[in-house]
């Protein structure tokens, strides 16, 4: 036995003894109750430069949604806090509306100190705090606020040598001199429809784009977007609260519409001259993603078409204003945006990812755009590169060799021919953060029943120390809860096409053999996600207690979704909610074979992509979903974005077809089920709208439902409340329905 398996399994055993002795009802208020039932979870893990520290966030004991800045320092081997967010600032955040729908598209819910960044020479953080900047030295223990303003400064960021700090104020580029304080102000027409330095919505939501603004390494220039929203539709949107409304007239561009104008300048420090760069004579295009090579001269972007059938990684020289095409990627459905351009130290070639033969691999080119060799290979994905040491000519990498339910870090050969070596333990689900020397890597692991631990590994993967063990003893939270969770079973299912799904089947610990029992099959189905995962996931404690209350759960992850390969998702392209619902039925005819299932009582549960999905299989399905809850669901794909929905559906003009049959509204008839529909009243990513009006298409047929709104809340339902709320209301709902008592 390694020493790290030795380490958790005495950790996992410590915990099950505990709690058998200790045994808790698991409640949903518990759920969502402080303390958090992942115990001591960091968050947003980091080294800082040169290594000597990993710093973290992390909830506090009596309030897991207000997080503070940690640090461990390797020389001693010590957790200390290093910013109480409290100290600094404890009343009630006051934030922009910029800001408000920039976190809801980072998904990021809290409060405190919610992201942070360190200085090049690892002597000082930076971090934004109620709408105003602060500057944490090392040396000093002590945090100054660097901005009091009125204004919002966000998308805060040290310049590559850390003689800078930039951010956006008033939608305008600003640098700030850290040695003498000046304010340089980079663009001065930044205001109403004109964004200088942000990204636009769909960049944020659909791209995962959340910056306009890229340094240069030698901190002379700044590339950065300038964005015109004035071709962009105006709509009106209410966000009901509690005891307001507030209309925004805001620029939605609605599937087939007008996106914004972009166009890409290059900022010089001293004189504040912008270079436009030549994108084309193309307007209607997309700027995926840009970043500059190690000369700080050559500038690359990402250029997309709006089709998303053509991809061009574009090199442009700021000296000569010339510029080439690299590479270029095509597809006949679509391309997926990626992270995944790795400059190498030798300004001589760099990594990219491509899914070309159907999966996500890596390869190396020469910086003339020149292939030098494909990387990796084989029916599995590359997730994301984690580094490169260029002196042993090694690349580590995020993937799914060995299953597609893990993540694992691997390390292969990069400039040769070579075998790939799993480097974490299997049997968990492993995000990595690797030091810039590649040396050492933060592994924060967890498993479907195993809340994150996080421990510091040499590159081959030897245990260091424990960065937070989370260990499950008789002080965590969870303790008292284990002897009650079961463990899933995971297993497969053949698509109609040949292809494999995985499933995931969480069943009452005592199967009553007399009375079947019902199901609740929870849902996403979509794009970018997958359900079935060995990883702690905090709605698996929702699943847990739907067992202990004698439910089965049963989840999915049907073609379309995410992690398989290109070729799984390709199967939605230009008609969405037809083989996933033909897959999901699949899944229900599985069930059907089990003994201790109950067939005429098989429900479906959904949020989002999911909630769609609900509605889709109650619609298209009542003969195998019997009853459904669908969550913030879309319901006409003309009410959704540009990059996504053309993404899967192409334009409205050349898919008019596609777009009315995969919106919900022509099988409507088809109900037979009881339905709920929830959603959040001020949601600004699947809109209100989608469900105002299906709820007067089921009105105007006579057609029963429950529905139950929340003011106030976003696309994600976020806080305590509303989540206790919320998962009442689905539980009271599925219990009315399939006559169960609650225990």
């Amino acid at each position: 036995m390694s020493k790290t398996t030795k380490y958790l399994s005495i950790a996992l055993a410590s915990g099950l003894v505990c709690s058998v002795a200790n045994a808790k009802e698991l409640t949903l208020e518990r759920i969502f109750d402080d303390p958090s039932l992942a115990g001591s979870a960091p968050v947003k893990l980091k080294f800082s430069p040169g290594g000597s520290r990993v710093t973290y966030l992390q909830g506090k004991k009596e309030d897991y949604n207000r997080y503070d800045l940690w640090e461990y320092n390797l020389k001693d081997n010590t957790n200390r806090l290093l910013v109480d967010s409290q100290a600094l600032f404890s009343g009630p955040e006051t934030l922009s509306d910029e800001e408000k729908a920039r976190r809801e598209r980072q998904r990021i819910f809290g409060r405190g100190i919610l992201e942070y960044t360190w200085s090049k020479d690892g002597q000082a953080l930076l971090f934004p705090l109620n709408g105003d900047l602060y500057y944490y030295q090392l040396a000093t223990g002590k945090s100054r606020k660097l901005t009091d303003t009125e204004a919002f400064e966000t998308d805060a960021r040290f310049s590559p040598k850390g003689n800078f700090v930039s951010f956006i104020r008033e939608q305008n580029l600003f640098a700030l001199a850290l040695d003498s304080g000046k304010e340089i102000q980079l663009t001065k027409d930044g205001g109403g429809v004109i964004k200088n330095g942000m990204a636009e919505f769909v960049a944020q939501e659909e791209m995962g784009r959340m910056t306009g603004y890229w340094w240069s390494g030698d901190e002379s220039k700044i590339a950065f977007t300038r964005i015109d929203e004035s071709p962009v539709e105006e709509a009106i949107r209410n966000e009901i609260y509690a005891e307001e409304v507030k209309l925004f007239n805001q620029r939605y561009p609605f599937t087939g519409t007008d996106n914004v104008e972009i166009e890409l300048g290059v900022v010089t420090l001293n004189d504040q001259k912008v270079d436009w760069v030549d994108l084309g004579e193309e307007k209607d295009i997309y700027i995926a993603r840009a970043d500059w090579l190690k000369d700080s001269k050559t500038l690359a972007y990402q250029w997309q078409d709006r089709a998303q059938h053509n991809l061009e990684l574009r090199f442009y020289n700021s000296e000569t204003k010339s510029q080439k095409v690299a590479l270029k990627e095509t597809s006949d459905t679509w391309i997926n945006l990626h992270f995944d351009l790795k400059f190498l130290k030798d300004k001589k070639h760099f990594v990219w990812a491509s899914e070309r033969d159907g999966f996500k691999h890596l390869y190396l080119y020469k910086t003339d755009g020149t292939l030098v060799r494909q990387i990796t290979s084989g029916e599995w994905i590359v997730e994301s590169i984690k580094g490169v040491d260029e002196d042993k000519g090694v690349i580590y990498f995020a993937g799914r060799k060995d299953t597609p339910l893990e993540s694992h870090l691997y390390s292969t050969p990069l400039f040769e021919q070579g075998d790939i070596t799993r480097i974490t333990q299997g049997g968990e689900y492993h995000s990595v953060v690797m030091a810039d020397d590649q040396q050492t890597f933060i592994d924060s692991a967890s498993s479907v029943n195993r809340p994150p631990y996080v421990a510091l590994r040499k590159a081959n993967g030897e245990f260091i120390t424990w960065l937070e063990q989370n260990e499950l003893n008789d002080s965590h939270p969870l303790t008292p809860f284990l002897s009650d969770l079961v463990e899933p079973e995971y297993g497969t299912i053949e698509a109609e096409d040949g292809q494999v799904m995985h499933y995931r089947l969480f069943k009452p610990r005592k199967l009553n053999k007399k009375q079947k029992h019902p199901v609740m099959v929870n849902v996403y189905g979509g794009p970018h996600a997958q359900r079935v995962t060995n990883s702690w996931r905090g709605k698996n404690l929702y699943f847990q207690y739907m067992v202990q209350q004698g439910y089965v759960v049963f989840q999915l992850d049907n073609r379309g979704s995410y992690n398989r390969g290109k070729r799984f998702e390709d199967v939605i392209y230009k008609h969405l909610g037809e083989a996933e619902v033909r897959d999901q039925i699949k899944g229900v005819k599985f069930l059907r074979t089990l003994d201790y299932v109950d067939p005429q009582r098989i429900g479906i549960y959904g949020h989002s992509y999911g909630g769609y999905m609900a509605l889709m299989t109650m619609f298209k399905a009542g003969d195998y979903f019997k009853a459904g809850v669908s969550g913030a669901p879309v319901t006409d794909w003309a009410l959704y974005d540009t990059h996504y929905t053309e993404r899967y559906l192409g334009h409205p003009q050349t898919n008019a077809k596609g777009y009315e049959q995969s919106a919900v509204f022509p099988y409507v008839d088809g109900l037979q089920g009881p339905l709920m529909i929830y959603h959040g009243m001020a949601d600004d990513n699947v809109l209100f709208t989608h469900a105002t009006k299906l709820f007067k298409q089921l009105q105007d047929k006579a057609l029963p439902f429950e529905m139950m709104t929340y003011p106030g809340s976003k696309h994600s339902l976020r806080g305590k409340k509303v989540q206790t709320h919320l998962h009442q209301t689905i539980t009271d709902f599925f219990n009315r329905h399939f006559e169960m008592e609650k225990k």
